[in-house]
């Protein structure tokens, strides 16, 4: 009897781990490549500079906040650059609408943060890679512990810092841009 029990109970455990979801950053418009919707309107680029629509499912247990970045690593800086971070999006919401990231608009999420990038200013500054190979555009949310007790003016060097030690999980999708 205590055989059979345990068994269920194991069987019960490795179903419900099997049924578990994992964190997904997804997005309704990216596509693997940016758009002119997405290109900065500067530094020699003339897109539209709209940051994408972003939403992410399955989110883990004790989520407080979440942040989000995109990166792009193959910058010619030595240290790549930071083309948005947003961090305290409340955690009841998991969608980031197109253009979110435009400080005059007021479409993203109610207390959340968008601090300055490596452009200088605060919000999003899209894609304007120097013409030959693509780049290639990390974007991430973080499902965090807590809020960050950071504000806009938080470079997105100390804001990875905070993120390092108060995220749960996170997910990326990649993003590429060539001119």
């Amino acid at each position: 009897m205590k055989k059979g029990l345990a068994l269920l109970t194991a069987c019960l455990m490795i179903g419900t781990m099997a049924m578990a979801q994992t964190f997904t950053l997804k997005s309704k418009e990216i596509g693997g490549q940016a758009t002119q919707k997405e290109f900065a309107n500067s530094f020699g680029c003339h897109g539209s500079n709209i940051s994408p629509q972003l939403y992410w499912e399955n989110v883990p247990a004790g989520t407080q906040s979440f942040a989000v970045t995109i990166y792009d690593k193959d910058a010619p800086t030595g240290s790549g650059f930071w083309h948005w971070v947003i961090f305290n999006i409340p955690a009841n919401v998991t969608e980031l609408k197109a253009g979110a990231g435009d400080i005059s608009k007021s479409l993203a999420p109610a207390g959340s943060i968008q601090s300055v990038t490596d452009a200088g200013a605060p919000g999003y500054i899209g894609p304007c890679p120097p013409p030959g190979a693509p780049h290639e555009y990390l974007i991430t949310v973080y499902a965090l512990k807590s809020k960050l007790s950071l504000d806009k003016n938080a470079s997105p060097a100390y804001v990875g810092f905070n993120l390092f030690g108060n995220t749960i999980a996170k997910a990326s999708i990649v993003m590429y841009a060539q001119q």
